[in-house]
């Protein structure tokens, strides 16, 4: 009989005649080079990654459905003390109002000519919806929800935005132009030109400056909104179709998505050059920017909902690209609720709905 080191010793032999095959397999395998000639390739593009744990900066906590809105869904709007979202919902020409306590839609306001801009006021419990079919914009009571006032402007009323220092509303139309209304009464006060139809457009807090994209010309127009007059432009270079935009005012950074090619620019507010070029998911609608965690939420019509990290004033991280649906283009950012609500219309079997997603600290 063997004796107990006999036994380990033959053990360990039969073990290793066993693995060298697989050895030798693996050591004859070489491995494609990463550094050199061709890349390896990966489901993801570098704009757009696959989410990951953790790192995804926004999570899935609730879906709102819209029972019989079909069609495009555009912008949204807060109230933040009632805790009311309301939705233009273009393509079923209503705003749509959901109770954000409960969860649910509790109102389909009909008769609008495709909505796409609203804003809500809450020193007057005032809601003013822009409507892109025959250029009006119309001024709706927050309780009762019945028209107070109509201003008609020439055609394509289009994104609205609301200035609470002044009491001014300003709503983008037609060919190139800001309208002016008096938020208190909806008063038509007056008009700034532009050299195309302006998209989103974004007011300063501290400053006097209105950021407009102008994709028809090509360039964003920059407006001092107390002489209502063109202070300058900043040409588009390197992509066209620059529709949604949004402002971190403190760091000096304005955010402009484009469409051909999809990419995101980050202009110097100070300056007016471009500070840094990125790439992002498909047809985008909506940008915003989160302050406290200092992320971009882009709303891509692809059906991604791309997050970029700003890791300094000039320098920026795709961190994830979430899959949404199809269409999923608009959406409102609520900092006071730490939640990204994602407008997502009736496409086949996905049912019309508000996508509630929440931040991550």
């Amino acid at each position: 009989m063997l004796d107990f080191r006999s036994r380990i010793v033959a053990k360990f032999c039969l073990v290793a005649l066993i693995a060298l095959p697989a050895l030798a397999t693996r050591e004859n395998h070489v491995e494609p080079d990463q550094s050199v000639d061709e890349p390896v390739l990966e489901k993801q593009t570098p704009a757009v990654k696959a989410p990951e744990p953790g790192a995804a900066g926004l999570s899935v906590v609730q879906a709102i459905p819209l029972p019989g809105v079909e069609e495009r869904i555009d912008h949204l709007a807060v109230d933040v003390q009632r805790r009311r979202l309301f939705v233009a919902a273009l393509g079923n020409n209503t705003v749509e109002v959901v109770d954000l306590n409960k969860g649910v839609r509790v109102r389909s306001i009909p008769g609008f000519h495709e909505p796409q801009g609203i804003s809500f006021v809450p020193d007057n419990n005032r809601i003013f919806v822009a409507n892109g079919k025959d250029g009006s914009c119309d001024m709706l009571d927050g309780d009762s929800f019945h028209r107070v006032q109509n201003v008609n402007f020439a055609e394509d009323a289009d994104n609205v935005r609301y200035d609470p220092a002044a009491k001014l509303i300003y709503v983008g139309y037609g060919s190139g132009a800001l309208g002016i209304l008096n938020a208190t009464d909806g008063r038509r006060l007056g008009d700034i030109k532009l050299a195309g139809h302006p998209e989103s457009f974004q007011l300063e807090k501290s400053g006097s400056r209105i950021f407009v994209n102008v994709p028809a010309a090509g360039h964003i127009a920059v407006v001092d909104r107390r002489k209502n007059a063109l202070l300058s432009t900043w040409a588009v270079e390197r992509a066209r179709s620059n529709f949604p935009m949004a402002l971190d005012e403190p760091g000096r950074r304005l955010f402009v998505g484009c469409r051909k090619p999809p990419r995101l620019l980050v202009y110097d507010t100070t300056t007016g050059k471009l500070a840094a070029d990125l790439g992002i998911c498909n047809d985008t609608d909506d940008i915003f920017y989160d302050p406290a965690r200092k992320l971009v939420y882009v709303a891509c019509g692809e059906g991604v909902l791309n997050i970029v990290q700003q890791k300094g004033a000039d320098q920026y991280q795709p961190l994830a690209g979430i899959p949404t649906a199809a269409g999923a283009r608009t959406a409102l950012f609520v900092p006071e609720f730490n939640r990204f609500y994602l407008a997502v219309p009736h496409r086949g079997t996905q049912g019309a709905e508000i996508r509630v997603y929440a931040t991550q600290p």
